[in-house]
């Protein structure tokens, strides 16, 4: 009878918990918006990735203002050596403004030409 009451208020803890959580998880679903870019720049082909034949995608994350300006930039895949001319080209860019700063995930690809 004890290991019962054990089992069902444990039941209930991750019930409970699934519910609390579920409506963050469509929060963050609703701000996945896509903001429209106004202003684009290229990133430049680092000289030494040429030489190395380094080509490939970056990924960042960016967090953009309301105003539309790139407030930060965070990597989250590519090579190290093409991330600093993605992230230098990405603070420059500019977004359509909105209601509310935003994150936005940009992906550039090195294709050395």
């Amino acid at each position: 009878m004890n290991m019962t009451k054990k089992l069902l208020g444990f039941s209930l803890a991750l019930i409970g918990a699934g519910l609390l959580l579920m409506p963050l998880g469509s929060m963050a679903q609703d701000s996945a918006v896509k903001r429209k870019v106004s202003r684009r720049v290229v990133p430049d082909y680092p000289n030494l990735a040429r030489e190395m034949n380094i080509t490939g995608k970056v990924k960042l994350e960016a967090i953009v203002e309301p105003d539309g300006h790139v407030k930060s930039t965070r990597p989250v895949g590519g090579s190290p050596l093409l991330v600093e001319s993605a992230e230098k080209a990405l603070k420059n860019w500019k977004f359509e403004p909105g209601p509310k700063e935003t994150t936005e995930v940009i992906e550039f690809d090195f294709n050395g030409q």
